[in-house]
């Protein structure tokens, strides 16, 4: 089983992360931000994998929390995923939510890049700065040595637009990162 546990510890938090590929059941995301938990649990649901995050601020920052995290999860999808041999590596999906239209491409192939198109209509979504949703997928892309492109293509909900692109990028996670039966390194240079 692709599995891998992450821990990060700060002056700023501690975080805990497990994520196993495999397992589709049920994780236990504990953040102590409700709409995040929200997020995460979306983005392990559509990304058919099984993610436990126990996350704590230890300075109240949620911007630290939230990039903690993200790097913690990154951590995790990157240790499981090992050499990445035999998986598809590349993926787009394109996910509607009510009026929200968002596209999300990725590459597991290990070039870490994140260009996120998320303009969002307010500041916040149910009190989260809705730049930290940019930041984390930003952050998440970098840990985890993928290449991730966010577009909302249509909507004027933040909330359907920020849950479209959790739950598009998970779907988008877990296309690429299916195993074929070949179990070659995916790249003509042979080498991720």
């Amino acid at each position: 089983m692709r599995s891998f546990v992450a821990e990060r510890t700060t002056t700023e938090t501690a975080v805990r992360v497990e994520a196993r590929l495999d397992d589709a059941s049920d994780g236990g995301i504990r953040t102590g931000l409700a709409i995040f938990d929200h997020f995460l649990n979306q983005l392990a649901f559509h990304g058919g994998f099984r993610l436990d995050v126990d996350a704590r601020s230890l300075d109240g920052i949620r911007h630290h929390l939230i990039e903690d995290v993200a790097l913690a999860i990154g951590n995790a999808l990157d240790g499981a995923l090992g050499d990445r041999r035999g998986i598809a590596r590349y993926a787009c999906v394109t996910l509607p939510m009510d009026d929200a239209l968002v596209r999300v491409a990725v590459d597991l192939g290990k070039r870490s890049y994140a260009r996120v198109d998320l303009p969002l209509a307010s500041e916040t979504i149910e009190g989260l700065e809705a730049a930290l949703v940019r930041h984390f997928f930003c952050s998440l892309a970098a840990s985890a040595s993928l290449c991730a492109h966010v577009d909302v293509l249509a909507g004027n909900d933040p909330h359907h637009a920020a849950e479209a692109a959790f739950k598009a990028f998970g779907r988008a996670c877990r296309a690429a990162w299916t195993l074929d039966s070949t179990q070659r390194v995916p790249s003509t240079k042979g080498s991720l």
